[in-house]
């Protein structure tokens, strides 16, 4: 019986409540409208950090955990070192070799925290089919690189042994070559020219979606347009930098010559480095940090002291932009909270005003039998459906905006239906705290004083 009472009370008052809003359709608009935008700004703000956090697994799933990446620095062209001794003599310079195959081995037999080595030589070269060029990476690799790099090979195998100390003229192509050199059939077993050499596909990669932002923060390559190689195929067949040398070479030194009344410069070697990029795996990602600094001294020592390489830690990097993206986050929280909060004390205001216009309404009600509970039911049922109505529109917006958001800045936004529900929640919540005011306000009016009320 009671639970039925209660329910009619409930009805009644909803019902009410709707009428009253529906002939103060502007003021009740322009009320709900901090809702409509800091509902809108929640959910937008949430897509943005579903789509951050989708981003950054998605880029430490492409550079590995425990990871440590080194690049060679190769000789600026436009530079030129002067150096010149007080008699004008031809003086010496320290000579690197720069990073090769050698630092590899050295570094895996001389460091236990290395799980994994995967070096590479990238070469911006071309592929022919039916006698048209088409630009294309080649890429030398060993086993490794898939696993350091988390790529998966769809069909075929990986390199075998034989073939990497062989030098065999095999490959391991991307999908995306598959599909422009074989449309609508597999590329296993057949042959490819890439430049002056054939090869024969053993292996094709899985797709593997890489963001912009990806590759320009991480310097992370479409790896899907890709040909990759043996290491000693792509040095035997192709290409070995290590034998190109400028400027003859004794005892691991580079010789200037120059006037004597002139300054003695050293001349640019251009990119003298073997190898283009060396990945190094460690056991634990606690080790970074350390390995990285052996992993340098180590280097430095062997390249005579010349500082020709770059370290980086793909996950610290990862870790910085993750901050940068969380305090844009928390401001836009900030500026939703504030529009919630502000979009509440508008609810609270034209509820205070709404209850000095219907003060005698007020006063009848409670002559006629209306309890306290009764007025505020009313008042509480016209502010929470004021906060649901702009959670509805804001939602709407909210979604609308996180999708013009994703076209016009290619920023991923990710819409859950949590999202939803919590702005949801918290309309509601806007409208029944800043509603409990004003609603106790009318209830505790004098019902005479009402009455009489103009």
């Amino acid at each position: 019986m009671i639970d039925k009472i209660l329910l009619e009370t409930i009805k009644s008052n909803l019902t009410e409540a709707i009428r009253v809003i529906l002939a103060n359709k502007v003021r009740t608009f322009l009320t709900a409208l901090g809702i409509i935008f800091g509902v809108a700004a929640v959910i937008t703000m949430l897509a943005i950090g579903k789509g951050a956090e989708q981003e950054i697994l998605a880029q430490l799933e492409l550079v590995g955990v425990n990871n440590i990446v080194i690049t060679p620095i190769p000789d600026d062209p436009d530079e030129n070192d002067s150096e010149q001794d007080e008699e004008g003599a031809s003086e010496t310079i320290r000579f690197s070799k720069g990073l090769d195959l050698l630092d590899v081995s050295s570094i895996q037999n001389n460091i236990p925290a290395v799980k994994k080595l995967s070096p590479e030589i990238i070469m911006e070269t071309y592929m022919i089919k039916k006698g048209r060029q088409s630009a294309v990476k080649l890429i030398g690799v060993t086993n490794s690189f898939f696993e350091t790099s988390n790529i998966h090979i769809g069909q075929g195998e990986n390199f075998t042994k034989i073939q990497t100390i062989n030098a065999s003229p095999v490959c391991i192509i991307g999908e995306k070559v598959e599909k422009k050199l074989f449309l609508g059939e597999s590329a296993l077993g057949k042959q490819i020219k890439v430049k002056d050499v054939w090869l024969k596909v053993i292996g094709i990669i899985e797709e593997k979606l890489i963001s912009d932002a990806a590759q320009e923060n991480l310097g992370i390559r479409d790896l899907n347009q890709d040909i990759y190689v043996p290491i000693k195929t792509f040095l035997v067949r192709y290409k070995d930098r290590k034998i190109i040398v400028d400027e003859p070479m004794e005892q691991g030194m580079f010789y200037i010559s120059g006037n004597d009344n002139g300054p003695k410069k050293r001349k640019p070697r251009g990119n003298y480095h073997q190898i283009d990029k060396l990945t190094v795996q460690v056991n634990n990602s606690n080790q970074l940090k350390s390995t990285a600094e052996v992993i340098s001294k180590m280097l430095k020592r062997k390249h005579n002291g010349m500082l020709d390489f770059e370290i980086t830690i793909p996950i610290n990097l990862l870790k910085q932009q993750q901050k940068t993206k969380q305090v844009f986050n928390i401001v836009l929280s900030i500026i939703a909270g504030i529009s919630l909060l502000i979009g509440g004390i508008g609810i609270m205001n034209i509820m205070l005003a709404s209850i000095l216009e219907r003060t005698k309404e007020i006063g009848i009600m409670k002559a006629i039998g209306a309890t306290k509970r009764d007025i505020i039911l009313q008042f509480l049922s016209e502010s929470i459906l004021i906060s649901l109505s702009g959670g509805v529109i804001g939602c709407i917006l909210g979604i609308i905006s996180a999708y013009i958001l994703e076209l016009a800045t290619d920023i991923e936004t990710i819409i859950t239906m949590g999202s939803i529900l919590l702005s949801f929640v918290v309309a509601t919540f806007i409208g029944l705290i800043f509603g409990v005011l004003p609603a106790k306000s009318a209830a505790n009016k004098n019902p005479i004083e009402a009455i009489r009320h103009e």
